[in-house]
């Protein structure tokens, strides 16, 4: 057995973990860093890279398939999935070969293995070969991560059922699918399995797609999705499957039964917290198996943190690397200031995108805003045309000053053509507590896709041109 003292320990090695890391050295701390599996996370080997890898696969066939709309013969495209999976596998190995590289400047000292927290800001280290080491820290940082939610009556089998993790991996597409869950990570998968030629089906519990989003945006999405022919049906619950000779069969509760080849659960993650043996500690989980933490992720145990999506906060990669940053500036005295969780960015990247920050029109009439609205349509805008992307839309929130006129912005809703590209102005603007007029004196360059914006502010303002 040997013994490391740290001035800080962090477990888990995903997006949170190896931020806190990397924020922790370069500010001159000494650190430890204790990981199960591969550094990355989930983000990088099971999720946000891989997701999008395909999704970009999907993106490309689809402008193939389309290519004769701009005078381009080109032949039916045809997938070889294999050279998908090699080129995923390709940018995967990159990634993971650059965050051990920036560890390893950093000068972090990496220990494979399932780490424990212990009484006294103490982390036990189990080795796959049997053995253990104790490492001691000043302040220890929790970042194990998430896994993916299951349901009752459907066991993941990795063939008729699966999850996120297992769709990644497949080595061939099915015919026909059903998704359930209509959230960030079910649209994704939607999306990339209609363009490469899967019948997909979304089966939603809620009343709308992404249940967080503007029901505007949810919307433009669900009426896309149809045109696309993705079957969407919301507000339905599902209550088991019966396997076929050739897939199965999906019972909704409303007696509807779907045959499907697969079936996809995407219904969430769960705080991975199973090995961290915090029963032997003071920190809280609460009932959802989130750790509990304060507004700067600090737990119930002296100088120990926990961040990521092992506590109850919106379970993005960049979310992550903000509480990471967040804890280690805490610990170093540094008084941060929290996070605004109500304004962080979403980025979904579906077909077409969907992206937002700040309050959805009902948030704010729940707290107690008058509001005014803008929509702007992708429809009317040149660059939208060019590029044959004319389904979406750009909505902007704003308070309702007592004069009837539109003062600070309060949401920025878009879906649509690269609306996770276009998303960061409207970030800044909520994030700075912009007012309308300030957005209106900025010049937008024409044709983009980012007028759609300004021109929203500019109808908020009384100044629209083209509405």
């Amino acid at each position: 057995m040997t013994s490391n003292q740290f001035d800080l320990v962090v477990v888990g090695g995903g997006p949170a973990g190896y931020a806190a890391a990397l924020a922790g050295s370069s500010s001159g701390l000494s650190v430890g860093l204790v990981e199960r599996d591969l550094l990355g996370g989930t983000c990088l080997h099971r999720g946000c890279i891989p997701a999008k890898e395909l999704l970009e696969t999907a993106n490309v066939h689809r402008t193939v398939a389309h290519a004769g709309d701009f005078g381009v013969i080109a032949s039916a495209p045809t997938l070889d999935f294999a050279t998908t999976q090699s080129r995923k596998n390709a940018v995967i190995s990159r990634l993971f070969a650059g965050v051990n590289q920036l560890l390893e400047n950093k000068e972090v000292t990496v220990f494979p293995g399932t780490g424990r927290l212990q009484p006294g800001r103490t982390v036990s280290v189990e080795r796959s070969d049997g053995g253990e080491q104790i490492l001691t820290a000043e302040s220890v940082v929790l970042a194990a991560g998430s896994v993916p939610r299951t349901i009752p009556g459907f066991e993941i089998d990795g063939e008729l059922v699966l999850t996120s993790d297992e769709v990644l991996e497949l080595q061939a597409l099915p015919s026909t699918a059903a998704i359930i869950g209509g959230g960030a990570i079910g649209c994704e998968f939607a999306s990339m399995l209609s363009d490469l030629g899967t019948e997909t089906t979304i089966l939603e519990s809620m009343s709308q797609l992404i249940p967080g989003a503007d029901s505007d945006a949810a919307n433009v999405l669900q009426r896309s999705f149809k045109k696309r022919g993705i079957s969407t049906i919301t507000g339905v619950a599902v209550k088991g499957h019966s396997p076929q000779t050739t897939g199965t069969t999906v019972h909704l509760e409303d007696g509807t039964d779907i045959d499907v080849e697969m079936v996809i659960v995407c219904v969430g993650r769960r705080p991975f917290a199973d090995h961290l043996g915090l029963n032997k500690t003071s920190v809280q989980v609460n009932d959802s198996g989130f750790v509990v933490v304060d507004e700067l992720c600090r737990t119930t145990e002296e100088h120990v943190y926990a961040v990521g999506d092992l506590i109850d906060t919106p379970q993005l990669a960049h979310v992550g690397f903000a509480e990471a940053m967040l804890a280690v500036r805490d610990m170093l005295g540094q008084n941060p200031s929290p996070i605004d969780y109500l304004k962080v960015p979403w980025a979904i990247y579906c077909h077409p995108e969907v992206a937002f920050a700040g309050m959805t029109e009902q948030q704010a009439l729940d707290a107690g805003h008058e509001v005014v609205v803008a929509q702007h349509r992708y429809a009317g805008n040149a660059r939208a045309m060019i590029v044959n992307e004319t389904d979406g839309m750009v909505k902007v929130i704003a308070d309702r000053r007592a004069d009837g006129t539109a003062g600070q912005i309060l949401g920025v809703h878009l879906v649509g053509a690269l609306a996770t590209e276009q998303l960061s102005q409207g970030y800044l603007a909520v994030n700075w507590e912009a007012t309308v007029d300030e957005i209106a004196e900025f010049i937008q360059p024409h044709p983009t896709l980012s007028e759609l914006f300004g021109e929203a502010a500019l109808d908020l303002a009384g100044r629209a041109l083209h509405s």
